[in-house]
């Protein structure tokens, strides 16, 4: 299998990198033996613009494309959040590969009547727009909401969030010493239901449980080597989104937590269906803020207990949702092959 990979490779960062799902899915890549070719259509577009202003680059960066493809061949394309690339490039590759395969994974929540036209219009409609021309279409939320994006030309799926051995290195289930019982990390919005319920969470613990919300209610943001302290310095691990309650959405905060071997403290709600990924065996699930109180005084209390449940977390999330199978999962579904593994979410598949 030759793969083009188009993602943001942050190469202008300097190593100040974001954790990045695209990173993740090119280790599983190469861990399963594929060829790869990765193109950063954002450095790009930054390197050969004048004066290397990124959308002065944008033609460049799709003319570079269509060279990779033509150079290296590849079976089977896939997209990140390649905003640059045009449509009617990817049109172009077809011209030159008829038999090549091309995917376009949405890492960013579905909901909509939380948000401002523009974000609406930054999410949803980037979705749409690759609709006519791509074969398959993977989004980091399940169920019905999904159905809006099948064409009869292509296969619309979930896409879990995947972790990385390489990257998520830690085993903090072995651990005994922290900084801090509980992290939290996530750009402060005050309109965010997760604004209000780490404010209150606060409140609540008091003293009782250590507890810090980098980058909201006075703690700064933290990024790079600063945020892979915070993971491997913290006990538990709060997986909160901005709204909640969508199938099966999660940031990729979650790969973090869990895959990290934080004991990873998820919302128990029918809407979520977390549960038909994980058990209370493996997660600490809460469906209120009292509740979560009062299970991370016990797990605080009963290391044990904390050890023994994010080890199994861990376990589980390694085993289930790891760069190898997630980007194996995809192939097959956008090629229609046999599954390899029964993968938990292999029913949250819709073609026509």
């Amino acid at each position: 299998m030759r793969i083009v990979h188009i993602d943001n490779l942050m190469i202008r960062r300097f190593g100040r990198t974001k954790v990045s799902t695209g990173r993740r899915l090119f280790n599983g890549m190469v861990r399963n033996n594929y060829k790869v070719c990765e193109y950063s259509d954002r450095d790009i577009s930054s390197f050969t613009a004048p004066l290397r202003i990124k959308p002065l680059g944008r033609a460049q960066a799709n003319r570079h494309l269509i060279e990779t493809c033509e150079n290296f061949r590849p079976d089977f394309i896939l997209m990140g959040h390649c905003d640059l690339i045009e449509n009617e490039t990817l049109a172009e590759i077809r011209k030159l590969l008829p038999a090549v395969k091309i995917a376009y994974r949405n890492l960013d929540p579905l909901w909509d009547e939380h948000e401002s036209v523009k974000m609406r219009e930054s999410n949803i409609s980037k979705i749409q727009h690759r609709m006519p021309v791509v074969d398959a279409i993977f989004i980091t939320t399940g169920g019905e909401l999904l159905k809006q994006f099948q064409t009869d030309q292509n296969v619309v799926a979930f896409l879990p969030n995947a972790t990385d051995a390489g990257w998520d290195d830690q085993n903090n289930a072995e651990k005994r010493e922290f900084k801090r019982d509980l992290m939290f990390c996530g750009v402060g919005n005050k309109s965010d239901d997760r604004y209000t319920f780490a404010g209150e969470l606060h409140q609540a613990l008091g003293d009782r449980v250590s507890f810090e919300s980098f980058g909201m209610h006075g703690y700064p943001a933290v990024w790079g080597l600063d945020y892979e302290d915070v993971i491997a310095t913290s006990k538990m691990g709060l997986n909160l989104n901005r709204y909640e309650g969508y199938p099966l959405y999660s940031s990729d905060r979650i790969a973090q937590l869990m895959g990290n071997g934080l004991l990873t403290c998820l919302w128990d709600s029918p809407e979520s269906r977390m549960r038909e990924f994980f058990s209370d065996e493996q997660v600490l699930f809460f469906r209120d803020l009292d509740q979560l109180v009062e299970k991370l005084k016990v797990f605080k209390a009963d290391d044990a207990q904390r050890r023994a449940v994010a080890a199994a977390g861990r376990a589980h999330y390694h085993e289930h949702f790891s760069g190898e199978r997630v980007i194996k999962y995809m192939v097959e579904t956008t090629f229609g092959l046999p599954y390899s593994y029964d993968y938990l979410w292999q029913n949250e598949v819709y073609r026509r």
